[in-house]
């Protein structure tokens, strides 16, 4: 398995049921055990263990503090039942109240903060792994349960992370301070108290693998809603024009309805855990009261001595349930952990050669689209822009073990330069070519080579910068005209941006956009139109300046004028850049270079337009019934453009 680098984590405090879609599991539902769970846990926690420590230092120091207040209360009382001066033991006793509460309150605040540092590097750590994540891994995954590993995972482990630490080393170490204090004062009485203390831990012992089971059930839970409610936003107007809003919402309620449950169970279990254990230390609290009034009665101790015993007892109680709850959050903890583990072992692709998105943007000096700036250590080898080749050598591709293979011994070559269309029935497996140059999946067998070099052999970030890829429905992302034009080519100047929108026919839209380049463009794009969408997708990979352009039937939203312009604009671009056309419309294949006839997985045949209306029966039907469209679209007597 391959996963990128972790990201800078230092932040700024230190280093750092599926009847229905909406309820199915993302498949990343683990079952670790618990002591998978704590090492996992303690991962995140270790690069804060020196701020852990001084924060429980301090609050440990609080609580010290707290321990000398009953023998202080103990000497006030002493001196009173001898009418002897109290001004300064009170004086002190206050001092210690005052100072135990301050330091313990300081430590509070510094393991909150260093929790803090530990969310933000598991954040930065998911969020730098996410977007790198091989794309099989994203298609099987649901993207609604990814994020709630980023928000609610982390949240969680926000929350416990303090809590369990304080609890793990204070409550313990207290916890001990005070039984040998209460043993110095009365070993009767500590004999009552640690019976007690014994059945507390029995509890536990039974009580907290239950929690962090439910907890793990929550969290899944919450996960499969959050996908859900991501699958229903991400297809609203297909929801709404189906109609299906009630049908979505059913099942959306469902998986809130298990969340909820679920939620339910786990706090069942953390009552039942904090109930018995409150309700023992008062039955406890009762039999020392009762046995040490029997002593103060014989004589074997003062009352003094009750006082002070009892006063560390009610010290006791707080810190046996601190001690309860830490070990409850330790599994409410260690259940997200285990979850966030199971993402950040999600496999991902390849980072070297840096960044993708940076490169393929330096000039060979022509004047297509001026080059963006380089930014410092960019790819050297890539100064050379010439067009690129690209050839497929008995290629065989199947999206999964089991499933039929799309691609079946495929093999053809596209010389440098000009526009090469790609034809063939649906499922012929056309837009896959483009998936297997982007190393978005890797073949089965064979190879894939750009410039007679295997694509495995490139530096992803390499080889990228020297594709631009036009989907067949372009994505437009949430932001900004600007931000969506720039996307991997950041320092492009006004310039070359103006440039683009002109190639791309959209400088009319941005003129009438109330804020130009820098109007939002909605969720996905959602405040343009289809076409718009496809010009921007057009006009940011010519941004780029790739050596190799796909274009996945990129302009199949356009309108006749907008449709000629761009196909003129591609031809121009043909003179510098190899372009790959995946073609739907005969305006389109009639003016390519060459033509590659694709069926059932195998290139077919290949040749110029006029050769394949003569020599390929697929071809020759296929022409003829674009031409029946075209003329339907256009009229009897439009022209069709000839090669």
């Amino acid at each position: 398995m391959t996963t990128a680098p972790p990201a800078d984590t230092r932040c700024t405090d230190g280093p750092a049921h599926p009847a229905h879609p909406a309820e199915q599991s993302a498949g990343l539902a683990g079952h670790g055990s618990a002591w998978s769970g704590l090492r996992a846990l303690a991962g995140h926690l270790r690069p804060q263990r020196g701020r852990m420590l001084a924060g429980v230092a301090l609050g440990l120091l609080g609580s010290v503090l707290g321990l000398v207040q009953p023998l202080a209360a103990k000497h006030v009382m002493d001196l009173v039942g001898h009418g002897q001066p109290t001004a300064g033991p009170v004086a002190v006793l206050s001092t210690l109240v005052v100072a135990g509460g301050l330091l313990a309150g300081l430590g509070h605040y510094v393991l909150d903060r260093s929790a803090e540092s530990v969310v933000c590097a598991v954040r930065r750590r998911l969020t730098h792994l996410l977007p790198r994540l091989r794309v099989p891994v994203i298609e099987h995954t649901e993207p609604g349960d990814l994020i709630a590993r980023v928000t609610s995972d982390t949240a969680l482990l926000r929350r416990t992370a303090p809590q369990a630490v304080s609890a793990a080393v204070t409550g313990t170490l207290i916890t001990v301070a005070t039984v040998v204090m209460m043993g110095l004062l009365d070993a009767v009485l500590l004999g009552v108290t640690l019976t007690v203390i014994a059945f507390v831990g029995l509890v536990v012992m039974v009580v907290t693998p239950h929690i962090g089971r439910a907890t793990r059930h929550t969290q899944e839970a919450v996960g499969r809603m959050g996908a859900g409610l991501e699958r229903t936003l991400g297809a609203l107007r297909t929801v709404k024009a189906a109609g299906a809003e009630q049908r979505e919402t059913a099942a959306l309620h469902r998986a809130a309805e298990h969340a909820r449950r679920t939620g339910v169970r786990a706090a069942a279990w953390e009552a039942v855990s904090a109930t018995l254990s409150a309700v023992v230390l008062q039955v406890c609290f009762l039999v020392v009261l009762g046995v040490g009034g029997a002593r103060v009665t014989s004589g074997s101790i003062g009352v003094s001595t009750l006082v002070a015993f009892l006063l560390y007892l009610f010290a006791l109680t707080p810190r046996i349930g601190q001690l309860v709850e830490g070990v409850g959050q330790l599994q409410i903890g260690a259940a997200a952990a285990v979850r966030i583990r199971e993402a950040e072992m999600l496999e991902a692709e390849a980072a070297e050669g840096g960044e993708a998105g940076t490169e393929g943007a330096e000039g060979r000096g022509d004047e297509a689209v001026p080059a963006p700036k380089r930014s410092p250590g960019s790819h050297e080898r890539h100064r050379d822009r010439h067009p690129a080749t690209v050839a497929f050598q008995q290629v065989r591709f199947a999206y999964r073990p089991g499933l039929p293979a799309v691609h079946r011994h495929v093999s053809f070559a596209v010389p440098a330069g000009g526009v090469t269309a790609i034809v063939g029935p649906s499922g012929a497996g056309k837009t896959t070519v483009f998936a297997l140059i982007e190393r978005f999946y890797e073949p089965d067998a064979g190879r894939v080579l750009l410039d007679g070099r295997d694509i495995r052999r490139w530096p992803l970030a390499e080889l990228r910068a020297a594709i631009g890829y036009v989907e067949q429905d372009p994505t437009v992302l949430a932001g900004t005209l600007r931000d969506n034009l720039t996307l991997g080519a950041d320092d492009a100047t006004d310039e070359q941006i103006a440039h683009v929108l002109r190639l791309a026919r959209l400088d009319t839209v941005t003129g009438r956009l109330p804020h130009g380049l820098d109007t939002q463009v909605g969720h996905r794009g959602s405040r343009l139109s289809g076409g718009e969408r496809q010009r921007v997708a057009i006009a940011r990979a010519l941004l780029r300046r790739p050596r190799l352009l796909l274009l996945d039937e990129a302009t199949s939203q356009l309108d006749a004028a907008n449709e000629a312009a761009l196909r003129a604009t591609v031809t121009d671009t043909a003179r510098r850049t190899t372009v790959l056309v995946v073609a739907h419309r005969l305006s389109t294949v009639t003016t390519a270079d060459r033509i590659l006839v694709m069926e059932a997985g195998r290139v077919r045949a290949r040749g110029t337009h006029a050769e394949l209306m003569a020599h390929d029966s697929l071809y020759a039907e296929w022409a003829s019934t674009q031409l029946i469209a075209f003329r339907r679209r256009h009229g009897p007597s439009a022209p069709v453009p000839e090669s």
